[in-house]
């Protein structure tokens, strides 16, 4: 799968990956679980950014996180090499340990259940397969600039979606 990579913390604010390579930063917010959510990604290549969000009336935090994730990569035009920051170790470990195991058992965990969201798993892994994806897990809410900026983007997609349905 071209989609691995290190499992260990950005360093803090750096977020400035070589110039050939995309950074995506991701983040997804719900207020109650279940309930209205958002997403938010920050892109960056070369000193050029782009920011993304979008939101759901009725969902969970993880749909969110791996949306963020999902929609990010399907932004890029081509496929290229990319650095993705997630504060999801469910998203982190769902694509880089879980995820080859699940597609071996017809979409199913160790213990037999469906996996859930496994749409959104499709969309992920058919998405990162056309890029070489590194896969970096940071803190969340802990200070790291691009990662707070995401979930303010989530956060802000997320609260229209709740005045939208309220």
């Amino acid at each position: 799968m071209a989609s691995t990579g290190p499992d260990q913390p950005a360093p803090g604010g750096t977020g400035r990956p070589p110039r050939n390579r995309v950074a995506i930063f991701t983040d997804g917010a719900c207020l109650g679980n279940p309930g209205p959510g958002g997403w938010g990604v920050i892109m960056r290549w070369r000193g050029i950014e782009r920011e993304l969000s979008g939101s759901d009336p009725q969902t969970t935090n993880n749909r969110m996180e791996l949306t963020a994730a999902i929609e990010g990569l399907e932004a890029l035009k081509r496929s290229v090499e990319v650095d993705l920051y997630t504060d999801s170790t469910y998203v982190r470990d769902g694509i880089s340990r879980w995820i080859e195991a699940w597609k071996r058992n017809g979409w199913r965990t160790a213990d037999r259940k469906p996996v859930k969201n496994a749409d959104l798993w499709r969309r992920l892994d058919a998405v990162a397969a056309r890029h070489a994806v590194a896969w970096h897990w940071v803190r969340g809410h802990a200070g790291h600039p691009e990662n707070e900026r995401a979930d303010r983007l989530a956060v802000a997609a997320a609260q229209q979606a709740a005045q939208r349905s309220g």
